[in-house]
């Protein structure tokens, strides 16, 4: 006779342990990753209005990377680190969807040592 118990997953927040079942679903949910630094992404549906750099141009912290509208806001994406374009990705007009890579970079990694 085969023993039908559910088994418990346990999980620890802070220092406090708990033991839950978990659904079909969860388990079959998208498991987190940390995002790519060199990936620039669309937090959530919208159009691209400009675009500010091409492929192979250099850039510095803050330098302006394109202009997209979402939710009728308008948001300029800057570059977070000193480096290269590699690849533009979209173009003026195109429509783009949440999570989608927009312009991947290349980090330029000087060793001031």
């Amino acid at each position: 006779m085969e023993d039908k118990k559910p088994k418990y997953e346990v999980f620890v927040v802070n220092t406090a342990q708990y033991y839950t079942l978990h659904t079909k679903k969860y388990g079959l949910r998208k498991k987190w990753q940390a995002d790519d630094p060199n990936e620039i992404r669309s937090v959530i549906p919208g159009t691209i209005l400009e675009v500010y750099v091409k492929a192979g141009q250099d850039l510095a912290v803050g330098d302006k990377l394109l202009k997209y509208e979402a939710m009728k806001m308008q948001t300029i994406l800057e570059v977070p680190f000193q480096g290269t374009v590699k690849k533009v990705l979209v173009s003026e007009g195109d429509k783009v969807k949440k999570d989608q890579v927009l312009i991947l970079l290349e980090e330029l990694n000087e060793d001031l040592t």
